[in-house]
Parts: structure tokens; C-alpha cells; sequence
């Protein structure tokens, strides 16, 4: 239908109109103070932060060492077996209680709580992705008023409804279970820490009149185009009727412990992706809908979003109640996030389509024809039937698909058809050339393991810990034989691996940078040469939520870049083809470079006299970014790189693949 435009501006005005009355008879008081936790059933009580978690609380009253230093995570276990109370009190002054309505306000519970108001149950949550919104009048009391939530421990609920199901079996977690962030019980990048707690915002809203909802309007037009071709089946935006090659990354929750990102963290990471060129981020659907700042940030640096909802690698319930659980959190967080235009795709989940055919599930478990039949009848109808129909509802003017991807990386198809999660690389061992013959229309994921920055696993090891392959070092290693991977792809690359165990833990770190700076760096540049065959490459991934070795770019302490963050913005940048260079390190004849440097202002200039791989220059303490690192100098060539801030007689390290790889000859 069209709109007449003075019409339009009429409404407009209209709405204004009633948003501003309706804002004059409204008042909104946010309960962030005196709240206290405990134990369930224990005397004392500790002073908690609301918005916050319990793991953030123990740490912030000293019951529990670091949870991310060493070990600790095996150590902080029982924390998430109990279960946990909250409380705070609040004044209600008599022009309150004279409001038509007063509502209590939860933005985010985590996850399975339940809430007092002076001694009487007004709430049970269920869905750490919904707002709970309750009715209060009738249980306010002038002056104090006395408010408790309750949260039960959502492993013990999880793992008591996948016993009571037996020996019907739904893969391959308990937590497909809840309605709860599933990085929260690990995953081949993160820590398990199953939290509980008031996660977001806590209000008390009275009001004689709702504030009517704001006008939704998109003012682009967003489609993603499959259709048949000549080899299967395209996949690309288009935006504004114009065809959008989409480079970018996946982006999973930036803190194992969500009440800790802050506007920085978030300025930080987005700005990551746009000074890398990157033009689209895909928020992964084992983490959360993220907090509006993400958005408005995405929004503000064009950053096109790809959003999946929060389901990934598990089949789910069937029942009615799970459902209508899962419709009341969709529709509420598309209603919350549809007006931010740099949202271009709602995603179903992640990986569960494929992984039900392709994982193995069905002989592991020992399923039954009949219940293998009854998971993919209640997957089709939510993925393909249910949230499609619930989306269109509230917003149908973005694209919809059910699963990412539909066709594993041992498929055909996969290369052909849809967008590619291809993971031949890494989990295949298959050697990075591989690509140029199997690279997909769109590929959302792919990636390759490094360390963290050196810095890192100084802050989270004793110097005890520092060798290879310590218990420590294993237990931020979380990818399975993921030493090994990266031990065997090192040794097609850069040094025999027969050396890598007696190699320096700072030196490894260094190696396993480098390659995957030469991994990305010529994935992306095959994947653009592809183009319009491929219209978008997306590497696993962009950051990360706690000290780890990983597929990440950026490290998690400060948001400093590694080695590949300055391979993919070269990668990723319009004014010039990427470079492929596929030569393998460990064939280069290097010779030493003789490097030199100096300091001027805020910048360090360096010179090497013959020519040198991947020159790395680390300056001890550093909290920012250097302009470019790991980067090749000519022989006679000079570089300068720019640093943040003034330096007082700064520790620079700088070396070579020279300097590293002589040391194990």
C-alpha cells in the first residue's frame, strides 16, 4: 500500500503527540541499588550488582579466585549445581500507587527464576531471551517494599527433563532443553560456566496510559537472492537493488560473564570489524540477541547484520509449552531490534539441519527410527514452519532462512548450493589450497586455530605453566585435539614438528599466528576471486569471550588485534585485488634481515637490510592497537608504525620467522 505523504507526516506527528503525553503521565525507576545474594539456604547475605551474575559476585566479594587464571574454570564447577537467591527493597511514595498501572520490569533473567514481592509469587521465568513484565499494583505497600528472586540451577533442571525423557534422546546436549545462552555450557572456544542472575535491567514502570509503540519503518530494501544457476543455487544480498559482496566475521558474545561488556568493549570490537573493511558480522546462535549499543554501533559504521536466533547444534522439545516459550521470545526481541537497519537476515539457528544428518547422532545414541522421525517432524516445525510465520508477524520486510547451512562441508552441495560452513580446513586437516576447488556461493564459517596473544597467557599462567603443553595451556584449549590440529598444520607450513616441543611457549604463540595470518589471508583472497560466483566470505571468527586459543582475530584482554586481524583488513580492502600468495613459509630460504629500529614521537621505524617474513613488534604493557604488525620488509625497505599515546621507555621486542625458526635449527 502507499502512503500519501502528507498523510504519512500527519501520523507522524500524531504519534509524536501521543508519545510525549503519554511519556508526561509515565515514570520508569530503574532498581539497580541495594541488592544482596546469597546461597539458597545459607545465613549471609553478600552485596551483588545488578545488572550482573552470580560468578561476577562471588568474584566481587573474594569467594572465588579469578575464574579465568590457570585452572580455576574445573575449580568454579559447583557453582553452577546451586542454586541462588537475590533481594533488594524499594520506596513507593503515594503518587505511585495512585497510577492506573504499575509494572515490574525484568529486560533479562537468567534463567530459571522466580520472583517475590512482598512474600507473594508473582512470576516464574523461563527464558533468559525474553522481558518479563508483571502487573504489581495489588502487591505494592506504601513505602518499603521487599523483592526476592529466586534462581534454580539451570544444569540440575536441564539434566532432570532429559533423565525424565529417557529413552527418548534429544541430541546431542541437555541443554537444548532451555531457553538459556548455550555457549554457557561450553564450547570448542569457551569456558562452561553455566551462570545464573539479573543480567539485565530491573524497572518499576507506572503509567496511566501505555506509551504507544513507535512506528516501524525500514527505509532500504533488503533481499537475499537464491535462485537456480548453472552449478546449484545462488546465495548474495541484495540491497537497494543492488548486489552487496558481503566480508566479514562471526561474532559470538564478548565476556563468558555478559555483565562485564561494556560500551567500550563493544565501541572496540565494532570498530574492529570496520577498520578490517569488513562489511557484515553474523551474530552466532549460541550466544544472545545482542544488547541495542551493538546495534546502534552497526548501524552507525555500516555494518550489515546477519542474525541468527538463539538455537545452535541441538535438535528441540516439541512440546506446546516449549514453543509457545520460543514464540514469546521471537516476536519480543524482532520487535526490539527490527528498526536497526543494519539488520539485512533472520537466521532459523545454527548447524542444527546438518549436524541431524551429518553428525552421527542417530547410530551414537542408538535412536529409534520412530524418534529420529519425531526430531526432524518437530524441528521442521519450528525452523520451517513456526518461527518464519511468527517473524513475518511482526516484521516482513527482511529475508528469513531456517538453518546455516543447510549442507555440511562433506557435501556436495555445500559448494554449490546455499551458503557454506567449510571446514575442511581445520577439522579436515585439509591443506589451505584445498579452497581454490571448494569455495561456496556464500561462506558464513571457516577459520583457523591460533594462540592468544602472548600477553594473555602471561596473565592467566604462572611461569610454571609456561611450557609446551602444559595443564594450564590445555585447559584454554578447548577444541578437540586442537594442539594437535595446529601442531600438524605448523608442520606442513613452518617448521618440522618434531621441534615444536621444545620450542618456547612465546615462540609457538608466534607461529601459530603467522599461520593463521597465511591461512586467512589467501582464504579470503581465493574466496574474492571467486566473485560473483561467491558473494561473501565470513571467518570464524572476530573475537573472543574469555584467554583461549582459538579461531579468533582479536584477543580478549584489551581487544588488541593478532597476526590475522591485519591479514584480513589487507584482504578485505576495495581499492586494490587481494593478494594470493599460497608459497609455504617452510620453503622460503630465509636469511637474517639484520632488522633495525628506532623511536620517533609515537612512532617505531624499522629497517631491515635484507628481506624479512612476518617482522612482529611487540612493545611490553601496550593496552592499544600498533597501526600494522607481522607484516614483510624488502631489503633496504623502511616502515613506520604508529602507536596510541605517549610511551615512557617502552620494552619493544621485534623480531622475524628468521629469528624463530633459527632458534630450533
Amino acid at each position: 500500500m502507499k502512503c500519501n505523504k502528507s498523510f504519512c507526516w500527519f501520523g507522524i506527528l500524531c504519534f509524536i503527540n501521543l508519545f510525549f503525553v503519554a511519556n508526561a503521565q509515565n515514570s520508569s525507576v530503574v532498581l539497580k541499588n541495594g541488592w544482596q545474594f546469597r546461597q539458597e539456604k545459607t545465613v549471609k547475605w553478600n552485596a551483588a550488582t545488578v545488572p550482573g551474575e552470580v560468578h561476577t559476585d562471588l568474584l566481587n566479594n573474594k569467594l572465588i579466585p579469578d575464574p579465568f587464571y590457570r585452572d580455576n574454570e574445573k575449580k568454579l564447577q559447583w557453582i553452577e549445581k546451586k542454586n541462588w537467591e537475590y533481594k533488594t527493597s524499594f520506596q513507593v511514595n503515594p503518587v505511585t500507587l495512585k497510577k492506573k498501572n504499575t509494572a515490574l520490569v525484568f529486560d533479562g533473567l537468567d534463567t530459571y527464576a522466580t520472583v517475590y514481592l512482598n512474600g507473594k509469587q508473582i512470576l516464574k521465568a523461563n527464558n533468559m531471551f525474553r522481558q518479563w513484565r508483571v502487573d504489581v499494583k495489588k502487591y505494592l505497600n506504601p513505602g518499603t517494599n521487599k523483592l526476592v528472586v529466586v534462581f534454580v540451577s539451570a544444569q540440575n533442571v536441564v539434566d532432570l527433563l532429559a533423565k525424565k525423557d529417557l529413552p527418548f534422546v534429544i541430541p546431542d546436549n541437555p541443554r537444548a532443553y532451555v531457553r538459556k545462552a548455550q555457549y554457557h555450557f561450553g564450547w570448542d572456544w569457551g569456558p562452561k560456566f553455566t551462570t545464573c542472575g539479573i543480567w539485565k535491567e530491573v524497572r518499576l514502570e507506572t503509567f496511566d496510559e501505555k506509551t504507544p509503540e513507535r512506528p516501524y519503518v525500514l527505509n532500504r530494501k533488503i533481499e537475499l537472492v537464491q535462485q537456480p544457476d548453472s552449478l546449484g543455487k545462488s546465495f548474495y544480498f541484495k540491497i537497494d537493488d543492488k548486489p552487496v559482496y558481503m566480508k566479514g566475521a562471526n561474532y559470538i558474545p564478548s565476556d563468558a560473564f555478559l555483565s562485564r561488556v561494556t560500551k567500550k568493549d563493544y565501541e572496540k570490537i565494532v570498530l574492529s570489524a570496520k577498520d578490517a573493511n569488513m562489511n557484515m558480522l553474523r551474530v552466532w546462535g549460541g550466544g544472545i540477541y545482542e544488547d541495542d549499543y551493538f546495534y546502534d554501533l552497526c548501524d552507525k559504521y555500516g555494518i550489515n547484520v546477519w542474525q541468527d536466533f538463539m538455537f545452535a547444534g541441538t535438535m528441540v522439545p516439541g512440546d506446546k509449552a516449549f514453543f509457545d516459550n520460543v514464540k514469546e521470545e521471537v516476536q519480543y526481541q524482532v520487535k526490539r531490534l527490527r528498526h536497526h537497519p543494519s539488520i539485512v537476515l533472520w537466521c532459523g539457528n545454527n548447524e542444527s539441519d546438518e549436524a541431524f544428518k551429518n553428525w552421527g547422532w542417530q547410530k551414537s545414541m542408538n535412536m529409534s527410527k520412530q524418534d529420529s522421525t519425531r526430531l526432524w517432524k518437530d524441528y521442521v516445525r519450528l525452523f520451517q514452519d513456526s518461527i518464519p510465520k511468527w517473524v513475518k508477524e511482526v516484521d516482513d520486510k527482511r529475508p528469513y532462512i531456517s538453518s546455516s547451512p543447510l549442507f555440511g562441508w562433506g557435501r556436495k552441495q555445500s559448494i554449490t548450493e546455499g551458503d557454506s560452513h567449510y571446514w575442511g580446513t581445520w577439522w579436515g586437516l585439509e591443506d589451505i589450497e584445498v579452497v581454490k576447488n571448494k569455495t561456496g556461493h556464500f561462506v558464513s564459517e571457516y577459520g583457523m586455530q591460533a594462540m592468544p596473544n602472548y600477553s594473555s597467557i602471561e596473565k592467566f599462567t604462572l611461569p610454571e605453566d609456561r611450557h609446551l603443553f602444559s595443564d594450564v595451556l590445555k585447559a584454554h584449549q578447548k577444541a578437540g585435539k586442537g594442539f594437535t590440529k595446529l601442531n600438524s598444520y605448523l608442520n606442513r607450513y613452518f617448521i618440522d614438528s618434531t621441534k615444536v616441543k621444545n620450542m618456547k611457549v612465546a615462540d609457538y604463540t608466534y607461529l601459530t599466528q603467522c599461520l593463521q595470518y597465511y591461512s586467512l589471508k589467501n582464504i579470503i583472497g581465493i574466496h574474492r576471486s571467486k566473485a560473483p560466483y561467491n558473494m561473501g566470505t565470513l571467518v570464524w571468527q572476530l573475537n573472543d569471550c574469555w584467554p583461549v586459543a582459538s579461531w579468533s582475530v582479536t584477543d580478549y584482554y584489551n581487544r588488541q588485534p593478532k597476526a590475522a586481524w591485519y591479514a584480513m583488513r589487507e584482504a578485505y580492502r576495495d581499492d586494490k585485488t587481494p593478494e594470493i600468495d599460497l608459497t609455504r613459509p617452510i620453503d622460503l630460504k630465509l636469511e637474517n634481515p639484520k632488522i633495525s629500529w628506532t623511536i620517533k614521537g609515537n612512532e617505531i621505524i624499522i629497517k631491515a637490510l635484507k628481506p624479512a617474513k612476518y617482522v612482529y613488534v611487540e612493545i611490553k604493557g601496550y593496552k592499544g592497537k600498533l597501526s600494522t604488525n607481522y607484516m614483510d620488509l624488502k631489503a633496504g625497505e623502511e616502515m613506520k608504525i604508529s602507536f596510541e599515546g605517549k610511551l615512557t621507555k617502552p620494552i619493544i621486542t621485534v623480531m622475524s620467522l628468521y629469528d624463530v625458526i633459527n632458534r630450533y635449527k
